[in-house]
């Protein structure tokens, strides 16, 4: 029932949803101050804004962004496929990607907490088969509704552990492609501390491993938000640094930070990025 209802919302214009989306970011920021605060720190710093006033225009931005990131999933899950990769009005530089198809040993995506990482998933799909690293939510009757948005079409989920790990891999060797969230936070034992914005964060290693392991070719991708409603804008950008070793997490960091900088406004800044994860050492 509810995935019928979430199809006939579906229909509905973006920009529509999307205002919707920007009414319930400013609702959520301003009932939890918890998330507002974090929000705030996070972005103030970042050091991606020129003055006090740049400051509150990102951060106003950023308040209706966040919302939207919610709702737009609305249509990018539950439209028809076709329609639904139709919202990506572009994909550039697109000879990155064919050259990391041309190789043959699977295309790694790195895709940052940034516009809608589920429109450039549903998009590299078009192209070959995605497995999707993804986080079961912690509330268990959700499950049927990720799975029936979020995999489908040729987007496999693969659960953050030991089984999704070794799906990764299967698709790699198959020349397929993955998808993960380089700067989701891993469990401990997964990652490694390195500067994010000057400050240290858990940074995942899984990404270098799955390129030494198969050869494959990593690209950091951002699907930015386009305004009123008309799609999205794929960005892509090769990732040159070490995979392995120090300054190998740092790399990586520094790479998903010159992605942040396209649209400083729709990183997701509310996220919980210095966290230590149960059982990890705080960094000195």
């Amino acid at each position: 029932m509810l995935n019928g209802l979430l199809r006939q919302l579906a229909k509905l214009p973006l920009g529509w949803i999307h205002a919707v989306g920007g009414v319930l970011g400013s609702v959520v920021y301003f009932s939890s101050a918890t998330y507002a605060a974090r929000l705030r720190e996070n972005l103030l710093r970042s050091g991606l804004w020129r003055d006090e006033a740049d400051f509150r225009r990102i951060l106003g931005r950023n308040i209706a962004e966040s919302g939207k990131a919610g709702t737009e999933l609305i249509t990018v899950w539950f439209r028809p496929v076709i329609p639904a990769v139709q919202l990506v009005v572009s994909a550039e530089p697109i000879a990155l990607v064919e050259t990391a198809e041309q190789r043959g040993r699977g295309v790694i995506y790195l895709t940052p907490h940034l516009g809608c990482f589920d429109a450039a998933a549903l998009w590299a799909a078009q192209r070959r088969p995605i497995t999707v690293l993804y986080r079961p939510p912690k509330i268990k009757a959700l499950q049927p509704l990720i799975e029936a948005g979020r995999g489908r079409d040729r987007v496999q989920l693969a659960p953050a552990n030991l089984s999704g790990v070794r799906l990764l891999l299967r698709a790699l060797r198959r020349g397929e492609a993955v998808g993960i969230l380089p700067d989701q936070v891993p469990a401990q034992g997964e990652g490694v501390w390195a500067d994010f914005f000057g400050r240290p964060a858990y940074t995942m290693t899984l990404a270098g491993k799955l390129a030494q392991a198969t050869g494959a070719t990593i690209l950091m991708a951002a699907a930015v938000r386009l305004p009123h409603g008309a799609g999205f804008a794929i960005h892509f950008t090769g990732f040159d640094g070490p995979t392995v070793g120090e300054g190998s997490a740092r790399a990586l960091n520094a790479a998903i930070e010159n992605m942040i900088k396209l649209e400083p406004s729709q990183y997701l800044w509310s996220y919980n990025r210095y966290k230590v994860p149960a059982g990890a050492k705080a960094p000195d």
